[in-house]
């Protein structure tokens, strides 16, 4: 008969969701879905809030993201003030996302996914975790902690917090660096760039052993969307945004955030709180893309920066080219680990960073915003429409991990289609499963907003499992 297998909750991840497999009559697999089961409620709650606290409340969305949303509420409020952020405020700025890009990777690769690469797939659930990692190579763990520690102390040098730090604001930021804590910056640098460089080392050789997983966690051809500079070049908080599909063909440049609705579209699902953005042109689903780190080093046409570029390189001839597998997010992690040290190195020894001129001031000039920012997870879009008097009216956010939902989906579908045949499915193929969608790392806290009459289903069920009574509510 039928049957439905439930991996509830998914494991490893910010956030909570469940995945949902329909197994046919033979046991094979028809269908999957990723489930975002938990919503927030942030673009409601936050009308009628001043502009100016959006900054500070939209950190708060997430615990491990505060920063994105931080830079991008600034950003939106830059331009409702209508200002020109000061040189120091802008470099400042660059220096807390690439700190948040270390810290935020860091935690993605070591903490959530490498216990599947080093433990083993089918190693004792119970120990394929950060804590088994630690016990089996105590050494590579301490790194991994003190890389992330590195990222986080300089979120908390310039904000004055590692978390929800109200630091950037609308037309720059509250304070700029010292010289004292610059040189803290550049003492601990070495160790970084040490850490990151045996992290790449380890999972290249790794990336020979797992040809099944670079061939089946979600290989598909897809566009890839994300910011770039303006001579194509790597970018996290400028640029423009553009699109290329899977051999490097450039689909869409020089787009602005301002015309986001143009080519952007959100769907809606009756399973799911996540809405499911799509590139207008293509129509849903065909219009799916990708963001994020796999997304950034494809679209782009090099880092800028001496080491990353001759990682990027590599990484290239790794994946033939525009690198389709989702398992690539891993690698893609690493390398803007690297770009994000070097360009930290940059900033600290920029005099800039110590200037005192970071913030200018100004009224309320336009009504409709739009601010946008690489997280580390993907593009993220903020737009804030406001009265006269800078009270929001209406606030919609595309978070990155809402922009890989299509993504997401398929690459659970793909994966689940490979390895289970028949009823009987061991945890290590539900593990699997599970790990497709810890490649793109998402963070469900940031993305959930729902459209209309929140879905609830209820079912009734005896003893026997037989269904009773079902209730439905869509």
């Amino acid at each position: 008969m039928a049957k439905t297998v439930v991996i509830d909750p998914v494991t490893r991840i910010e956030g909570h969701a469940k995945i949902s497999i329909f197994l046919d009559d033979a046991g094979e697999v028809d269908d999957v879905r990723f489930h975002v089961v938990e919503y927030r409620g942030f673009e409601k709650f936050c009308e009628g809030r001043p502009f100016t606290e959006m900054a500070g409340i939209t950190a708060r969305i997430c615990g491990i993201c505060p920063v994105s949303h931080l830079l991008a509420a600034a950003k939106t409020g830059d331009k409702i003030l209508a200002v020109k952020v000061p040189v120091a405020a802008e470099k400042l700025r660059r220096m807390m996302n690439l700190a948040q890009f270390t810290q935020s990777h860091a935690l993605s690769f070591f903490h959530l996914s490498s216990p599947d690469f080093l433990l083993g797939w089918d190693s004792d659930p119970a120990t394929r975790n950060v804590f088994g990692l630690m016990a089996a190579d105590p050494d590579l763990a301490r790194a991994g902690i003190r890389l992330r520690q590195f990222g986080q102390t300089i979120i908390e040098l310039l904000g004055a917090k590692k978390i929800h730090a109200a630091w950037a604001v609308p037309g720059g930021v509250r304070s700029p660096l010292n010289d004292e804590k610059c040189q803290w910056i550049r003492d601990r640098l070495p160790e970084s760039f040490a850490t990151i460089e045996t992290a790449l080392s380890l999972f290249k050789r790794l990336l020979d052993q797992l040809t099944t997983e670079v061939a089946e966690f979600g290989n598909f051809p897809s566009l890839f969307m994300g910011l770039v500079g303006k001579n194509g070049e790597w970018e996290h908080y400028g640029g423009h945004l553009r699109f290329t599909d899977s051999q490097g063909n450039i689909v869409a440049d020089n787009l602005s955030e301002d015309n986001y609705r143009d080519f952007i579209g959100e769907s809606v699902e009756k399973w799911s709180y996540l809405k499911f953005p799509y590139y207008k042109p293509l129509g849903y689903p065909d219009g799916i893309y990708r963001v994020g780190p796999l997304a950034r080093v494809n679209i782009c046409s090099n880092f800028g920066t001496p080491l990353a570029d001759r990682e990027l390189q590599e990484f290239r001839d790794r994946a033939g080219g525009v690198a389709t597998s989702s398992f690539f997010y891993h690698y893609a992690r690493l390398l803007e680990i690297v770009a994000s040290l070097e360009k930290i190195e940059q900033l600290v020894n920029d005099p800039d960073v110590v200037s005192s001129r970071v913030r200018a001031t100004g009224g309320v000039n336009e009504l409709d915003a739009i601010g946008v920012s690489e997280a580390p997870r993907g593009t993220l879009f903020h737009h804030y429409q406001v009265d006269e008097n800078g009270l929001l009216q209406k606030v919609n956010l595309i978070v990155a991990t809402g922009n890989n939902n299509l993504a997401m989906n398929k690459t659970v579908a793909q994966i689940a289609k490979h390895y289970i045949h028949g009823n009987d499915i061991p945890e290590e193929m539900l593990n699997r499963v599970e790990a497709g969608i810890r490649c793109y790392d998402p963070c469900l806290s940031c993305s959930t907003h729902a459209a209309g009459q929140m879905p609830l289903h209820i079912e009734l069920v005896g003893a026997n499992g037989q269904v009773l009574d079902r209730v439905l509510r869509d």
